[in-house]
């Protein structure tokens, strides 16, 4: 018998190291193939990654570009080309019958200021007082005399040229324009259909306040 023969046999092999080799790189091969397989996929998921961001970003991006940026914000009360034509209109008027500022130099009734005080405050009681005599509290008299009349009249004689004569901004001056011109309409229009010192005050009042609130945005909602 061949010598080799004789060699007991070891876990069922007649070739101990040979069997051992083989057992070793046959347990060797699923992590190879485990650890290629995971290495293959890694690029795969990081691409599929990169399109998902990638996607979310386009979606966002075409999200942001498909809002209209105009439907946040009100439409205009007036018509933009129709307020400029008028706003010329009235400044140039108001420019050149509204009372102006007797010197070239700077207007030193600036906010703070004691003069600017004063035609604030004179402003003011004038409005007050014109009511009282528009509403026949003051010098009372049964008939229609001139200080009904002069009460009438005080909003337009007193209290817009008072506040005209101030360094005020360039809205409420736009404001103030516009009531330069619109108070004689009213005065002039209502006792046409109403014959009443007191209703007229009333009105020039009303349009004096709903011109400062549309010009100074007094009912504009803040965000």
């Amino acid at each position: 018998m061949h010598p080799l023969l004789n060699i007991p046999l070891s876990g069922g092999c007649a070739f101990p190291p040979v069997a051992a080799a083989l057992r070793l790189s046959a347990a060797s091969l699923p992590c190879r193939s485990a650890g290629s397989a995971n290495r293959r996929r890694r690029p795969t998921l990081t691409r599929a990654g990169s399109d998902g961001s990638d996607g979310a970003t386009a979606g966002a991006v075409t999200e942001g570009e498909g809002a209209d940026p105009s439907a946040e914000k009100p439409p205009p009360v007036v018509n933009p080309k129709i307020e400029k034509e008028l706003k010329k209109a009235v400044q140039k008027t108001a420019a050149t019958f509204a009372p102006r500022a007797s010197t070239a130099s700077k207007n030193p009734a600036v906010p703070g200021s004691t003069l600017y005080t004063i035609f604030e405050v004179q402003a003011y009681a004038c409005m007050l007082a014109g009511g009282a005599l528009s509403f026949n509290l003051v010098f009372p008299s049964s008939e229609p005399d001139i200080w009904r009349l002069m009460g009438m009249w005080s909003i337009w004689m007193f209290t817009i040229p008072s506040l005209r004569a101030r360094d005020c901004s360039n809205k409420e001056k736009e404001a103030l324009n516009y009531l330069f011109i619109l108070v004689p309409l009213i005065n002039v229009i209502i006792p046409f259909f109403v014959k009443s010192f007191a209703i007229v005050w009333s009105a020039d009042t009303v349009a004096f306040f709903v011109m400062y609130a549309w010009k100074l945005g007094w009912l504009q909602k803040t965000e």
